[in-house]
């Protein structure tokens, strides 16, 4: 199944905490919320795509560096970015401190902070044109650096600040560079 947008006329303005009510009684579909305030609704994943963002969750909590250094996310948060979208990558990490700054009411809903880092995995369901816009998004909100995978085409795309996108071809492995210093996500799994 593929993913259905859905746009709300002006007159309806759902607000962040209506947005999250709606997402936890509407468990069974992904919801995101684009900068225009249009619905993303999607399916929930198959085996083998839950599987991969797993394995690539599992990666980045078990990254052998300084943990105080951050906190990890799987792919079943929500993430308010400063342009008002509420987006959910694959899997994400944000800087301690800055984690550190939101409340403990922030932290329970739909965090209003830009992750550090993202992860996109491309799921059958995906379209490759919206999800590089989506990662074009991430970076224009604050990712330092995003990477999107896509099985189909055994590529990896680099987002960085400033800098044009990098596609890499079957890599055995992506770098954390200086954003997770030392962090290197193998993706033997993907391939």
């Amino acid at each position: 199944m593929d993913f259905i947008t859905l746009y709300l006329p002006p007159s309806i303005q759902i607000t962040d905490d209506q947005f999250f009510e709606l997402c936890q009684i509407n468990e069974l579909i992904k919801i995101e919320r684009n900068a225009d305030v249009s619905l993303i609704l999607k399916p929930l994943l198959g085996g083998i795509t839950s599987n991969i963002n797993a394995g690539l969750t599992a990666q980045l909590a078990n990254w052998k560096d300084d943990k105080s250094q951050g906190v990890v996310f799987g792919s079943d948060v929500g993430f308010i970015l400063p342009n008002g979208a509420i987006y959910s990558p694959s899997a994400a990490w944000i800087k301690l401190e800055r984690w550190d700054a939101l409340s403990d009411e922030e932290k329970q809903k739909f965090p209003p902070i830009c992750p550090d880092f993202v992860i996109e995995l491309l799921s059958p369901s995906d379209s490759l044109k919206t999800t590089q816009e989506k990662m074009r998004e991430y970076i224009d909100n604050g990712v330092h650096l995003g990477i999107l995978i896509n099985r189909k085409s055994r590529q990896v795309e680099i987002y960085k600040r400033g800098k044009k996108v990098e596609v890499l071809d079957s890599p055995a492995t992506v770098s954390g560079e200086d954003v997770l210093k030392g962090f290197v996500l193998n993706l033997w799994m993907i391939w």
